[in-house]
């Protein structure tokens, strides 16, 4: 099984299990938060969702909370996941043409610091705005696993910085 943190929609368990996604195949592990200095970004587009999609991006003294998952290994890569029929994580995340995978370290609520696949943004472009709707699963699933008010509070207030437009609706979640 592989390791894999999520920090944007796919904290929500619905969403990563949807069928369109794993299909039930992510299991839970843990909560964790970046070991290395990262903060959350919106800075790529996505298509499907018609907005700035989450990133994280290296920031000195910052860190990003997000899920940690266990993921079949064949589900992870293209060629594995496809030989059986089904989405690969790549896939899913658009490995290659908007993100990249790669190994971080993380560190679970026990204190045991962990590796862990992610997948970050290849090209960050400025001036992109997210939306209420994508903010909304993030926020949901973060809670949904019991991820401190404080850091959502900072999701939110990253959120609303990037769309001053949703502030409101966001301060609302």
């Amino acid at each position: 099984m592989a390791l894999v943190f999520q920090y944007g929609s796919n904290c929500l368990d619905s969403e990563i299990n949807s069928k369109n996604r794993l299909c039930g195949d992510a299991r839970f592990v843990d909560i964790a938060q970046t070991v290395e200095d990262f903060e959350l970004a919106f800075d790529v587009r996505s298509t499907g969702r018609r907005c700035a999609a989450s990133d994280i991006v290296r920031r000195p003294g910052g860190k990003v909370w997000g899920v940690l998952y266990e993921v079949p290994d064949y589900l992870i890569d293209r060629k594995t996941a496809n030989a059986r029929g089904r989405k690969s994580f790549d896939e899913i995340e658009g490995e290659s043409t908007n993100y990249k995978r790669e190994t971080i370290k993380v560190c679970c609520r026990n204190g045991k610091t962990l590796s862990a696949l992610t997948y970050t943004v290849k090209y960050p472009k400025a001036g992109l705005m997210t939306n209420i709707a994508y903010v909304r699963l993030i926020v949901c699933g973060l809670r949904e696993h019991g991820v401190s008010s404080e850091y959502i509070a900072k999701v939110k207030a990253i959120a609303s910085a990037n769309n001053p437009e949703i502030a409101e609706a966001v301060e609302g979640l």
